[in-house]
């Protein structure tokens, strides 16, 4: 694998500046240079601000749904491109708002489909390791509380209000498999299940990180659903960690991460007022159609062939992002307000 003289590997991110995509960032940037491309549909500049300083990060204001040549802008010179070219891409590219999903739904089909297709060009370019972020909704609504594998086919409607997302995440592990196959490439899936933490988008519908800002001001913590609603929640961290060892390793089938603990949502409010001391009551109103149970994972695959397992506890992962949002709360608060 190509290095440059200073031995790191130049690696990009495709959709850089959201959630997932900022903490991978900030691990792979200890090593290697990272270019950062995001077009801030539902991603946002404070996530990365902090990396721009930093000689080893670049970030491009991009939509790659249009074909871009890296290697001819300016900016990215200093990697030398043309002679080192990309070692390693993750695309986390997709819109995941919860509560504008309907006004998003042409730019998540095309993010699915079009946005992939050049992604995956750009790998054939380079030669380089690509990880596809694919989601839990490939398995369809959740069933049973039973686990599902990597096997598990799913039921997934087509042509629903979700489509664009659910179907389109299929679409394109069908695409990236397509490519994996013919051109015999080095191309990997991992499948996510729900994540929380630090940089989570607020007043979004994101219900982790919305209960926790609305019990630091006492207000309401509202569940998109009812008292039975529950989910397996893995923290960010966790998340990161899977995915490096994912594009580490020789695996090629898609992977499953995520926690395997089913939680009630009530039982987390009730855990962050806890946390909190806050007099927040808890409240339900109707669901939202980007936020659902999901599927529970079996993560037998992670743990056997990577190592693989969650270790942040729900207790300490809240802790954590509880920390993180007392300390940026006027930060997250103005950046409310400008989303507003």
């Amino acid at each position: 694998m190509k290095k440059n003289s200073q031995g790191r590997k130049n690696i990009l991110i495709v959709g850089g500046a959201g959630f997932i995509g900022s903490h991978l960032a900030e691990v792979l940037i200890k090593d290697n240079n990272v270019i950062c491309l995001d077009n801030f549909v539902t991603s946002n500049m404070e996530n990365i601000r902090w990396l721009l300083s930093n000689p080893h990060f670049e970030f491009i204001k991009h939509d790659l749904t249009v074909t871009l040549n890296l290697a001819e802008l300016p900016e990215l010179k200093k990697f030398q491109l043309p002679v080192f070219g990309l070692q390693e891409i993750y695309n986390l590219a997709c819109p995941t708002s919860a509560k504008n999903f309907d006004k998003l739904t042409v730019e998540t089909a095309l993010a699915n489909s079009v946005l992939v297709k050049n992604v995956l060009d750009l790998a054939l370019k380079y030669k380089a390791k690509l990880l596809h972020a694919s989601s839990a909704v490939v398995y369809g609504p959740r069933q049973s509380n039973n686990y599902v594998k990597e096997d598990y086919q799913g039921l997934v409607n087509f042509t629903g209000p979700r489509s664009c997302y659910d179907e389109g995440k299929r679409f394109a592990e069908s695409l990236i498999s397509t490519y994996r196959q013919f051109y015999k490439q080095d191309f990997k899936i991992a499948r996510i299940f729900r994540t929380y933490g630090p940089r989570l988008a607020l007043n979004d519908g994101q219900m982790i990180s919305d209960f926790i800002f609305n019990a630091l001001d006492n207000k309401d913590l509202v569940i998109y659903g009812d008292k039975n609603f529950s989910t397996a929640l893995c923290y960010i961290d966790d998340l990161v960690d899977g995915l490096l060892k994912l594009m580490a390793s020789s695996i090629t089938e898609p992977v499953n991460f995520g926690s395997n603990v089913d939680t009630l949502l009530t039982e987390v409010a009730a855990k962050i007022i806890k946390l909190t001391g806050s007099g927040s009551k808890i409240v339900y109103q109707p669901s939202l159609d980007f936020i659902t149970s999901l599927t529970l994972p079996d993560i037998t695959l992670a743990k056997s062939h990577l190592g693989w397992y969650p270790l942040v506890s729900l207790d300490k992962g809240l802790e954590k992002t509880l920390e993180y949002t007392r300390a940026n709360k006027q930060l997250l608060t103005s950046i409310i307000n400008h989303n507003n």
